[in-house]
C-alpha cells in the first residue's frame, strides 16, 4: 500500500470518527435548534437559535415545572370529545419504525417534527383550565412569563380537567391563543421528550439563559 493511499485512509478514518462523535454528542448531550413557530412568544421568537440539553433524556429524568422543552409531535394533533379518556390523558404516538428507518427517524431525526413548549404540570398533579387560568391541585398557577392580559382557555381542546399520568408532563406554549399543545392532544410521555432549552445563541443581543 502506497503512502498516499495510507494518508487517504487515515483521513477517511478521522472523518468517520469525527462524524460519529458529533452524532453521539448531538443525541446524548446537546444540540442546536431553531424556533420555527410563534407558540412561545414573547419568550421565544421565530428564527431564534437555541441550545438544547439532552442530558435529561439520556438519564431518563423528568423536567421541572417551568422548563422549556422540545418533544416529538404526536401522531394526532387533536383529540375529539369521543376519543377523550380522562383516565388516560396521554398524547397518541402511532408511528412504528423498524430497522434502518428507526435509526434514521430516532437517531438522525430525519423527518421528525418537534414542538417546543413550557412544562406546566407534573405527574400526579390535578390540572384544571378554567376562569382564564391554570389551576394545579386547586391553586391558580402564577405565570409571570405570559404577556399581560393573556387568557388561558381550552383552545377547543378536551384536556381541561384531569390528572397528569405517571412519567408524563403537561406542556403549553406561552402564546396561549396560538399554541397547539397538550390542551388539544394530551400529556407527553417522558420517552418523547427530546431536550430542554438551556441557552439562546441568536440573536447575539439576546444571548444567554432562557427562562
Amino acid at each position: 500500500m502506497s503512502e498516499k493511499t495510507k494518508d487517504i485512509l487515515e483521513w477517511i478514518f478521522c472523518i468517520v470518527v469525527a462524524v460519529v462523535l458529533a452524532l453521539l454528542v448531538r443525541y446524548f448531550l446537546g444540540t442546536p435548534t431553531i424556533v420555527k413557530q410563534p407558540s412561545m412568544y414573547p419568550t421565544l421568537k421565530e428564527n431564534q437559535r437555541l441550545i438544547l440539553s439532552r442530558v435529561g433524556r439520556t438519564m431518563k429524568k423528568l423536567p421541572n415545572r417551568g422548563d422549556i422543552i422540545t418533544f416529538e409531535a404526536p401522531s394526532e394533533s387533536y383529540t375529539s370529545a369521543e376519543e377523550y379518556d380522562s383516565k388516560n390523558p396521554v398524547a397518541k404516538y402511532t408511528k412504528n419504525y423498524t430497522g434502518m428507518s428507526k435509526f434514521v427517524y430516532n437517531f438522525l431525526e430525519i423527518g421528525k417534527i418537534s414542538y417546543i413548549k413550557r412544562v406546566i404540570a407534573l405527574p400526579g398533579e390535578h390540572v384544571e383550565i378554567k376562569d382564564g387560568g391554570v389551576y394545579i391541585n386547586g391553586s391558580k398557577l402564577e405565570e409571570s412569563y405570559l404577556q399581560p392580559g393573556v387568557v388561558t382557555d381550552s383552545l377547543g381542546g378536551v384536556y381541561t380537567d384531569f390528572v397528569v399520568p405517571e412519567n408524563c408532563v403537561f406542556a403549553m406554549g406561552d402564546n396561549r391563543p396560538q399554541s397547539t399543545d397538550c390542551r388539544r392532544f394530551g400529556c407527553i410521555p417522558l420517552e418523547k421528550i427530546e431536550g430542554k432549552v438551556k441557552l439562546r445563541i441568536w440573536p447575539l443581543n439576546l444571548f444567554g439563559k432562557v427562562d
